[in-house]
């Protein structure tokens, strides 16, 4: 059975004293905390097999190295202060992706599009220009508000180009991001069966999934792309 609290120790200890000689001097409780993630990740990705196709071969392949790159950073402190996974969607036709950050006070999952390259945005906004109700109503529903809030991203200050500034759906198609997110207390985390309540989480993302797969998988008549 896995035992968060073992990673806020280690993670809290780690960020002061974020070095290479103390993590050589503390790499078997690392080890330690990353093979409890690594078994709580795999009861995640069980649930979540119920009902997603799911391309990730196991919790230990969804985490991320604790190393940190710091070739192009000014903060050259080699380790992460908190423990990160995703979990990939198979097949072209499901897009999207499920990420979980781990950390004391600031526990979160988010799923969505953190970088669309230029064809898949602009055929986003393409889709949002012509008809915005479908994502509309995904993102203006109570039960969508009340666990994510609002929808998160990047945009610009201005229209894109080739689109009306004066558009009814402007604030949408300035979106260069579209992520969704919902934060845990320590309390939650720390709470027997939080793999079911991060699961969960992850099945609640699944209407905006399934919204803005429809749009990068058809053309402006619906009809499928492949």
């Amino acid at each position: 059975m896995y035992n968060l609290s073992n990673a806020f120790h280690f993670l809290n200890k780690l960020s002061e004293n974020n070095n290479r000689e103390w993590f050589a001097e503390n790499k078997e409780e690392y080890q330690s905390t990353f093979d409890d993630l690594a078994g709580f990740s795999d009861k995640v990705l069980a649930q979540l097999q119920q009902c997603d196709q799911i391309e990730t071969a196991s919790g230990r392949k969804s985490l991320y190295r604790i190393y940190r790159d710091i070739r192009f950073s000014k903060d050259k402190t080699p380790f992460k202060n908190y423990y990160g996974g995703s979990f990939r969607r198979a097949t072209a036709s499901l897009r999207g992706g499920y990420y979980y950050h781990i950390e004391q006070g600031s526990t979160f999952v988010a799923g969505g599009f953190w970088g669309p390259n230029k064809e898949d945005l602009l055929h986003i906004r393409r889709h949002l220009s012509a008809d915005a109700q479908p994502l509309r109503e995904v993102i203006e529903s109570q039960e969508f508000k009340n666990f994510f809030g609002s929808l998160h991203g990047e945009q610009l200050k201005t229209a894109p180009k080739g689109f009306d500034k004066e558009h009814a759906d402007i604030d949408l198609l300035r979106y260069k991001q579209f992520i969704i997110r919902h934060d845990f207390s320590d309390e939650e985390v720390l709470s027997k069966d939080f793999h079911t309540s991060l699961a969960n989480s992850f099945i609640k993302m699944r209407p905006f999934f399934d919204c803005m797969s429809e749009m990068l998988t058809t053309d402006l008549n619906g009809v499928p792309l492949f």
